[in-house]
C-alpha cells in the first residue's frame, strides 16, 4: 500500500510503539493523527514529525465512546479522509486476579479490548469512503499463552485476536484490510520501565524492538497476512503451548529461571546506566 497522503490514526500514539508506528508513518507520508491521554507527550512526538508530514493530535482516552467518535470527526475535518486505524493502546495491572482493584481489571477490559472494537465500528464507514483501507490491531502472545498474573491481560488479547481474525472474515473481499500483531515481550517503558512488576517468564522470550514492532504493523496494512506472531520462535511456542497447556505448565519452571537471569542482568544494566558506570 502507497502510504502518501493516506490519513492514519493511531492509538497510544505518544510513546513505545506507537510512536515507532508513527515515525514509520511519517516517512512514507502519511498524514497522521496521535492519540494518547497524555497531551505534553503527544504534542513531544508531534513536533518530531512534523517537518515530514502533517499531524494533528487528540488527547483522550481510548475507553470513552464519544471521544472516540470525537478523533474520526477531528481527522476527517484536518486531514479530508481517514484511511488507517492502528488500535495501540493497551494496559495492564499485572497481579494476581484477587490481587488487583475491580476498578483495574475493569480499566484493562476497556483499553484493551471495548475501545478496539469500538474504534473499529466507528472507523469502517470512514475507511470505506476513502476506497480503500487498514485495521491493524497491536495484540499479544499473551493472547495465546496463559500464565498467572496476568489473567485479564491474557483475556483481553485473546479476544482481540478473535475479534480481528472474525472481522476479516466479515470484510474479507472488499478493500479493508484487516491485520493483527502478536509480539512477545518489546522492548519499551511498558515492560523495562518497572521490571519488578513484570513476571519472570516474560523474560525468557527474545525481545522485539518497537521499531521491529511498528515496521510490522505498516507491512500488515499491504500484504495478505492477517496475523503475525513475533518472534516466530516465541510464537510457535506459544501455539504450542496454547494446543497443550500441560506442556506450558511443565516448561514454566525452566522458562522462570531463565528469566530471572535474564531480568537480573537487565536489572543490573539499566542501574550501571543511570549511574554512568
Amino acid at each position: 500500500m502507497i502510504f502518501n497522503e493516506k490519513t492514519v490514526i493511531i492509538t497510544g500514539g505518544s510513546e513505545g510503539v506507537g510512536a515507532a508506528t508513527a515515525r514509520l508513518f511519517a516517512e512514507a507520508g502519511a498524514n497522521l493523527m496521535l492519540v494518547a491521554r497524555n497531551k505534553k507527550n503527544l504534542e513531544v512526538i508531534a513536533g518530531e514529525l512534523r517537518d515530514k508530514t502533517k499531524v494533528e493530535i487528540f488527547a483522550m482516552d481510548v475507553s470513552d465512546a464519544d471521544a472516540c467518535v470525537d478523533v474520526f470527526k477531528k481527522a476527517k475535518f484536518e486531514f479530508g479522509r481517514v484511511d488507517i486505524l492502528v488500535n495501540n493502546a493497551g494496559y495492564h495491572a499485572r497481579g494476581m486476579v484477587e490481587e488487583v482493584d475491580a476498578v483495574e481489571l475493569a480499566k484493562v477490559v476497556d483499553v484493551n479490548l471495548r475501545a478496539p472494537i469500538v474504534l473499529s465500528r466507528i472507523a469502517l464507514p470512514y475507511i470505506r469512503e476513502s476506497g480503500e483501507g487498514a485495521i491493524i490491531n497491536v495484540g499479544s502472545l499473551a493472547g495465546r499463552v496463559i500464565y498467572p498474573g496476568a489473567a485479564s491481560y491474557s483475556a483481553t488479547k485473546a479476544g482481540l485476536r478473535s475479534f480481528t481474525l472474525a472481522l476479516s472474515e466479515e470484510l474479507r473481499g472488499t478493500n479493508v484490510k484487516i491485520g493483527l500483531v502478536s509480539p512477545g515481550p518489546i522492548s519499551t517503558a511498558f515492560i523495562m520501565e518497572d521490571m519488578d512488576k513484570v513476571s519472570d517468564i516474560t523474560f525468557s522470550q527474545p525481545m522485539s524492538s518497537a521499531e521491529e514492532v511498528a515496521q510490522t504493523v505498516l507491512d500488515l496494512c499491504g500484504n495478505n497476512v492477517r496475523e503475525e506472531a513475533m518472534p516466530k520462535k516465541s510464537g510457535l511456542l506459544a501455539a504450542v503451548i496454547g494446543l497443550m497447556p500441560w506442556l506450558g505448565r511443565l516448561l514454566r519452571p525452566t522458562l522462570e529461571r531463565k528469566g530471572q537471569r535474564i531480568k537480573k542482568r537487565l536489572k543490573a544494566e539499566a542501574r550501571a546506566a543511570a549511574t554512568g558506570d
